[in-house]
């Protein structure tokens, strides 16, 4: 009977050691990831989904964290690769996010409404801005993004093996070229608000030039106004398609930078 108390305890042990471990790689990709890290969820909501993802991934990857967690076996070492680790994975899904940020700061500027509401959440963004990114956020959930974390968590005991610092200049390039495409990405939704507008205000120059009397400032901004909510009405699910798009890419494939 003692013999089975003490294999039980032994187990029990070991359990909660991957259990932690596994815990530092989730958490830490769990406070910056798109809709489960937002700030405006609560805390103890976000501690209840690290531990419910933490249950999910760890029996996948428990084969590979029990031989590591001997003290011996640079158990520091182990804990801070895995904190690196989980958050280089939060932030790269985290830049799809500052995609539409920048594609809602950018379509903003271009159609004079930068101001308005501007502080109205927890970031300062534009309107267009908060309404693409909410957007954004509820279609990723609705498409399956929970399933998704899941599979890339476990994907990511395979591209970073536990134990292992990866080389900084893996994670550089990957980072990089992340950043790259997320630029890129964030200019090709705000692009239909950037011609509108060249096209608008070069006409508006025009007429300016053929009737110098006329107060274009008056008619101009209203306008531009109008003609940017009426551009983010028709363009808005056809931009977040093309997001949409892009992110689930890279979630099929997370360490091979695509998307």
């Amino acid at each position: 009977m003692n013999a089975i108390m003490a294999e039980l305890l032994t187990l029990g042990q070991t359990g909660l050691a991957v259990g932690f471990i596994v815990f530092l790689r989730v958490g830490a990709a769990m406070a910056v990831l798109p809709a489960f890290g937002e700030r405006s969820i609560p805390q103890r909501v976000r501690i209840g989904l690290t531990l419910a993802f933490t249950a999910i991934v760890m029996p996948a990857v428990a084969p590979q964290i029990q031989p590591l967690i001997d003290p011996g076996n640079g158990l520091l070492l182990l804990l801070f690769a895995e904190v690196l680790i989980g958050l280089a994975l939060g932030l790269t899904l985290r830049m799809f996010i500052l995609v539409l940020q920048i594609a809602g700061s950018i379509a903003a500027q271009s159609t004079s409404l930068s101001q308005i509401f501007g502080t109205a959440a927890l970031e300062p963004l534009p309107a267009i801005g908060h309404v693409m990114v909410i957007s954004g956020l509820a279609l990723a959930v609705m498409t399956g993004l929970h399933v998704r974390m899941a599979e890339a968590l476990i994907g990511s005991y395979t591209a970073f093996p536990p134990g292992q610092i990866p080389s900084p200049s893996l994670i550089a390039d990957w980072g990089l070229a992340r950043v790259a495409k997320s630029f890129a990405l964030a200019f090709t939704l705000a692009s239909p608000f950037v011609i509108a507008s060249f096209i608008y205000n070069l006409a508006l120059g025009v007429i300016n030039k053929a009737m110098p009397q006329l107060m274009v400032a008056f008619v101009g901004a209203p306008a531009i106004t109008a003609g940017g909510l009426i551009l983010m009405f028709l363009s808005l699910p056809i931009l977040l398609s093309v997001w949409s798009q892009a992110f689930q890419a890279f979630l099929a494939n997370p360490y091979g930078g695509g998307g």
